[in-house]
């Protein structure tokens, strides 16, 4: 007779993984750029940049000629920085392909 072992095993919620095609639109593909996050006295939103990396960004021009950077900004994420919940959030770009 073979002895049996059991096991006791915690379960607990891991978060679900998610595939490319789950993903929130700006997660994919894209490059990162800075950071934001809220002000110590909460009355503003601080966006940092990273020169270097801003220079590497693509660009688009309106018909005015004016030249524009277009970045982004997850909304969940800028609302859980805002609640409180997380201390930043990531500020990218999608990436050209």
């Amino acid at each position: 007779m073979r002895p049996r072992f059991v096991a006791d095993l915690e379960v607990t919620n891991m978060p679900k993984t998610t595939t490319k095609e789950e993903q929130p639109e700006n997660e994919q593909n894209t490059t990162l750029v800075g950071w934001a996050r809220q002000s110590r006295a909460g009355g503003a939103l601080k966006i940092s940049i990273h020169s270097d990396a801003i220079s590497n960004c693509h660009t688009y021009t309106t018909a005015d000629g004016t030249a524009y950077i277009p970045l982004v900004i997850s909304m969940a994420a800028l609302r859980r920085v805002l609640a409180g919940e997380q201390s930043v959030t990531t500020v990218s770009q999608f990436s050209e392909n």
